[in-house]
């Protein structure tokens, strides 16, 4: 992997991420200003104690764009788009509308591919493995950051989902706090420990393992399964075998098999409705130890990969006990998810 570092005509930065040692001395020619004027400020929930990001600045980012307007594409025939370089691999640079930024985190945009008609599941296990190596050096960088305390790699897909942007990418935010659900994980972790002197995530992997029912994926060095208690209707947790804390940790044969484990999973998700039907909205979540807190040694790592839609042109709403009381109700029993993941294997 080649990376090399640039800036955009506002000064945020950029950089390329590439499988061969590609020159990259492309400038960005837009006759952009200094950055938009960010507003993002956090405030703590008295109640429940929670951090909430306020950011009203994001309100005029760019919404759902046609194809030839894309900011995500190449900078080709003469149209200018925030990557000045007229192909690319890989793609990492600050989010032009942040919802963190300066002592509040920073948020970076994640282009996987220059096609703006594939999708991650269309990218081959090479490109899937430079992305895995784009999330590492990223989690390793912004962990250094006085700043921030946890660092979250995530793609959302779909306009379904809330997507703004149609070309295939993901996002990475750098928090200047634990947030609400790792610290839950941490604190199940602490209590497991306490009362058991085991590994929670351990006893979870091992659990699903032995039961059998709801394991979609079983590989030598990964293991995917639709979690006991799943909140979204198709929800598969996928765990490395071996416990690390976050991504910096995947020895060399976890990364080696990822990619394949994880475009296949991505690819039963499009089966799942069948022939015909739109793609599969989902959110894609890597889940990392935070930076510096306590428990963060016994911490696993793992991608919480699910979707909103519930059967064809159905979607899974957050209604009342979802949003009000955090209490999920899930149409779809986990064991039927997983078996009909499983039935969607390929060929």
């Amino acid at each position: 992997m080649k990376k090399t570092s640039t800036r955009l005509a506002d000064g945020r930065e950029l950089l390329y991420y590439d499988s061969h040692h590609t020159p990259r001395a492309t400038t960005d020619h837009r006759p952009l200003g200094p950055p938009v004027a960010t507003t993002s400020e956090i405030r703590q929930d008295p109640l429940l104690g929670d951090s909430v990001a306020i950011a009203s600045h994001r309100q005029g980012r760019t919404y759902l764009p046609p194809a030839d307007e894309c900011p995500l594409c190449p900078s080709r025939d003469g149209r200018l788009s925030e990557i000045p370089a007229d192909d690319y691999d890989v793609v990492v640079f600050e989010n032009r509308f942040p919802s963190l930024a300066g002592p509040t985190g920073r948020c970076e945009v994640v282009c996987f591919t220059s096609d703006h008609d594939a999708s991650f599941a269309d990218l081959d296990e090479d490109r899937a493995a430079l992305v895995l190596d784009v999330w590492r050096d990223r989690t390793a960088e912004l962990a250094g950051l006085r700043q921030v305390e946890q660092v979250f790699c995530f793609e959302n897909r779909g306009a379904e989902i809330g997507v703004t942007l149609g070309h295939p990418h993901g996002q990475i935010y750098a928090y200047p706090f634990v947030t609400p659900r790792t610290a839950q994980m941490l604190r199940s972790a602490a209590e497991h420990r306490e009362r058991t002197g085991r590994n929670l995530f351990d006893d979870v992997v091992a659990r699903e393992v032995a039961e059998g029912s709801r394991v979609v994926v079983d590989a030598a060095h990964w293991v995917a399964f639709v979690p006991h208690a799943a909140r979204w209707p198709y929800e598969v947790h996928l765990h490395p075998r071996r416990r690390v804390p976050d991504l910096r940790g995947l020895d060399d044969a976890a990364r080696a098999e990822f990619p394949g484990v994880y475009l296949e999973l991505l690819k039963r998700f499009d089966r799942l409705f069948g022939e015909g039907q739109a793609p599969t909205p989902y959110v894609s979540a890597w889940h990392q130890a935070p930076v510096r807190a306590a428990g963060r040694a016994g911490f696993g790592l793992h991608l919480e990969l699910f979707t909103i839609r519930r059967a064809i042109g159905k979607l899974k709403h957050l209604a009342g006990s979802e949003s009000g009381m955090s209490v999920f109700i899930n149409d779809v029993p986990p064991e039927t998810a997983a078996r009909r993941l499983r039935e969607a294997a390929s060929a």
